[in-house]
């Protein structure tokens, strides 16, 4: 099925990308290894489609992938037009500067999309088309799409989403039932940051 190859391919190349930012410098202990492999946001996404290898299919689940891959693709065509020449496939050129443009709004709609897929996998469990184990893995690889170094966008997209959940909960025409429900909820994910 298309959805469970599209994840592979992204298993695939995950791995790759993780095995050329692995430096020659030999690691004193197994754990210094998993580790400093952890910190990559390669092995984020081998994690990523891993968990969703073993689920039903989500359609959405493919969003970032498909994301990622546009984005990568359009590098990468960038650089091999470069090697044609400057004057080579102008309509490539102007079509790869529009990704290029709006790269930014991809990457917020990436965090995004990994942020919100958390509540729905809860709901996709009574459905059928998650397991128990699925959100509890899922959980991890937030936390680790938090702490990158790289991709700063999953925290400010938890920051504004903060921001914009406080400031709705601060209106007076906010029923204090939803109220309280914002704020433990606020309190739990910020909890689940912090440790």
């Amino acid at each position: 099925q298309s959805f469970y190859k599209a994840l592979m391919a992204n298993a695939a190349t995950s791995a790759l990308r993780l095995h050329q930012r692995q430096t020659n410098v030999p690691y004193t202990t197994l754990s210094a290894f998993i580790q400093q492999i952890l910190t990559e946001d390669s092995a984020h996404y081998l994690m990523y489609s891993l968990i969703f290898l073993y689920s039903a299919p989500i359609t959405i689940v493919l969003v970032p992938v498909f994301l990622f891959a546009l984005l990568h693709a359009a590098s990468y065509s960038l650089t091999l037009l470069d090697t044609l020449g400057q004057n080579s496939w102008w309509g490539a050129r102007l079509l790869i500067s529009f990704v290029e443009l709006q790269s930014r709004n991809m990457l917020r709609m990436i965090a995004f999309n990994e942020i919100f897929l958390m509540p729905m996998l809860i709901l996709f469990i009574f459905s059928g088309q998650a397991s128990l184990v699925t959100p509890l893995v899922y959980v991890r690889f937030l936390s680790l799409r938090y702490e990158s170094r790289r991709n700063p966008y999953c925290r400010t997209m938890f920051h504004e989403l903060r921001l914009a959940m406080e400031h709705l909960a601060s209106k007076p025409a906010c029923p204090s039932m939803v109220r309280s429900l914002i704020y433990k909820m606020i309190g739990i994910v910020s909890r689940m940051a912090s440790s």
